[in-house]
């Protein structure tokens, strides 16, 4: 909530309510900020042959896979990206995935660190 913070105290947005501010970025917002970058960024160093590497956030990955795999709204919402296990995409011509996302890693690290991050989207009790 830090960096919302700051919107709390912008005499911008005095005329708003608590309740019409962010607290957080929604993974809708965070798709809407990672898309322009993959296109005007990412996508002209692929198309000049370029191997690109990608480090970001959770989010900000699950954006760029949910354009890549064309995935839903409620599939996107139940991928859990394992924390530090790099994934490998081949793309097409076309920049499409020739075959799915390949986890960098042991099938039971990936599992654990998949798990890992599921918990911390659990309410605790």
């Amino acid at each position: 909530m830090q960096h919302f913070q700051q919107f709390y105290w912008d005499r911008r947005y005095g005329d708003l309510s608590e309740e019409q501010l962010p607290s957080c970025e929604s993974l809708k917002d965070t798709i809407a900020r990672a898309l322009p970058y993959w296109n005007n960024e990412i996508v002209p160093q692929i198309k000049q042959g370029k191997r690109v590497l990608i480090a970001a956030h959770g989010n900000s990955l699950r954006g760029i896979v949910k354009h890549l795999d064309g995935m839903s709204e409620e599939a996107i919402m139940e991928l859990n990206l394992p924390t530090g296990i790099p994934i490998l995409y081949e793309l097409d011509k076309n920049l499409k995935p020739v075959k799915p996302m390949q986890f960098l890693g042991d099938e039971e690290t990936v599992r654990k660190a998949m798990e890992a991050v599921a918990a911390q989207g659990k309410a605790k009790k």
